[in-house]
Order: structure tokens, then C-alpha cells, then sequence
């Protein structure tokens, strides 16, 4: 019996399942964000950041990674967090984005990493309504860890397909 319970609530369970494994967790400001550990591709110290002209504030550059040119975004910035100095602990991780196009290295500055986490559907919950579309389009969940809510982020949405689109035809040039 209990069986046929827990069919009729499949769909949410599943869709917390999906969203269930490892997660890079790293620190903006005073919040906990999270991206799925499949995504990241390298954690690095900071570097030097190449500016690219005509592109949105967010967009901090690119910079040369083994001779592949990676374009970096300031979360902060692109969150509409305000801009801090940035310290040692600062850092851009390298993560694998799916655009239109395929598959692309993006970097993102953090103010730092904290950990790894293994979640279990059980501990993700969906993103409240926040009556905002903006806000929910790149956001796969908020995970309940220790007390503390975590901000699990769909790195493949957080930059917009017209920032992938604006990047692409400048490093093309």
C-alpha cells in the first residue's frame, strides 16, 4: 500500500532525485551558493583578467587557461550583489556550460569556496515563488544543510543565452 503513496508523488520526488549529488558549495557576500560538481572543470586562484570592450558590467573578461580563451563573470555583479574588493580567498572556478552552441568553459569569480556537499533529494527543496522571473530562471533549488540554506544554482541558465551569444561573437573576432 504504501507503494501506491509514493507513486502518486512521484514527480516531485523524482525531480528532487534529479537534483540529488555532489555540490561545490562557495560563498557571495553573506550567502551559500551550490553548483552540481559535474559542472566544474577546475577551481583557480585569481588571474589576470583581460577586459573585452562593449560587454555587460558582469562580464569581467576572459582570460587564458592552457591556451583556451574563458570568458569570467563577477557572480556578485551579475547577481546585483555590490562589487567587493577582492582577497585571497577569491576565486574563479571554471565550470562547463551548455549554450546553443555546445559546450563552453566559463569562469566565475567568487568570494570563495567552502566545500563539497552530497545532497539527497530529501534536503533540496523548490525555490519559493518569489513572484519574480527574473530571479527563479537560473536557480535549481534550496538545499537545507545544518541549519543553513544553500542557494543551488543551474549554472548552464545564470548566464543568459544573449550573454553566450555576445561572447561568442567576440572571441570569434
Amino acid at each position: 500500500m504504501p507503494s501506491t503513496m509514493l507513486a502518486a508523488n512521484e514527480p516531485a520526488g523524482a525531480q528532487a532525485d534529479a537534483r540529488a549529488g555532489k555540490y561545490l558549495t562557495f560563498h557571495l557576500a553573506h550567502e551559500e551558493f551550490g553548483i552540481h560538481v559535474l559542472k566544474v572543470r577546475e577551481i583557480m586562484g585569481l588571474q589576470e583578467i583581460t577586459a573585452v570592450p562593449q560587454t555587460p558590467g558582469h562580464i569581467k573578461g576572459v582570460i587564458n587557461l592552457r591556451g583556451k580563451v574563458v570568458p569570467v563573470v563577477d557572480l556578485r555583479l551579475k547577481f546585483g550583489i555590490p562589487a567587493a574588493e577582492y582577497s585571497q580567498r577569491t576565486c574563479i572556478i571554471v565550470t562547463q556550460v551548455q549554450a546553443e552552441s555546445g559546450s563552453v568553459l566559463m569562469g566565475i569569480v567568487v568570494d570563495g569556496v567552502s566545500e563539497v556537499l552530497n545532497l539527497t533529494g530529501a534536503e533540496i527543496e523548490d525555490t519559493p515563488d518569489f513572484g519574480e522571473e527574473i530571479a527563479g530562471q537560473y536557480l535549481l533549488g534550496m538545499a537545507k544543510v545544518k541549519g543553513k540554506v544553500k542557494i543551488l544554482l543551474d549554472i548552464d541558465r545564470v548566464l543568459s543565452a544573449q550573454d553566450l551569444r555576445n561572447l561568442g561573437s567576440i572571441l570569434e573576432k
